[in-house]
């Protein structure tokens, strides 16, 4: 039954963990395009107005939802190149939810039911960033992407209104 404790736990869920997960995430991005010699790289977590910036990281007001990395260039412009920038974020994610679940399994951290919530949640990135679909409205997930890059030899077509 859904009591006070679930409360708590949604709202643990949609306001800790999903920007942690997102930051991971994220995180993968960042340290994949750096290592391919990007240049402006920048992580954009939530969506709405800036709020603040720290270093890379900006954040905008509701930072509970969306986030995304953006690059100018690489110096490493090739094929694999993407596709090892696009699999960044789905290896970022199983090896964090790995590396808690092993910590989980000796004891090693407290509070399981938080965690357990947060193995959860990374795996639920992984899922549909792996996933070879264009979402609703039309962005590739990086499955999508990485499917394109093998068998087309290139990046599936999508833009953002505005853009």
């Amino acid at each position: 039954m859904f009591g006070f404790a679930g409360v708590i736990k949604l709202i643990l869920s949609a306001f800790i963990i999903l920007p942690v997960v997102s930051i991971i995430r994220e995180g993968g991005y960042l340290i994949a395009s750096h290592l391919l010699g990007a240049s402006s790289s920048k992580v954009t977590v939530g969506c709405g107005p800036k709020v603040f910036n720290i270093g890379v990281f900006e954040v905008r007001r509701y930072y509970f939802m969306y986030s995304w990395c953006s690059y100018d260039s690489l110096k490493f412009d090739k094929k694999w190149a993407h596709i090892i920038i696009y699999s960044a974020p789905i290896l970022s994610n199983i090896i964090v939810a790995i590396g808690v679940n092993a910590l989980l399994a000796v004891d090693g951290i407290p509070m399981e039911s938080f965690w357990t919530q947060f193995i959860f949640y990374a795996f639920y990135f992984v899922l549909f960033d792996f996933l070879p679909v264009y979402y609703p409205d039309g962005q590739p997930s990086n499955g999508r992407v990485i499917y394109d890059l093998i068998r087309h030899n290139k990046f599936p077509d999508f833009e953002k209104e505005g853009e």
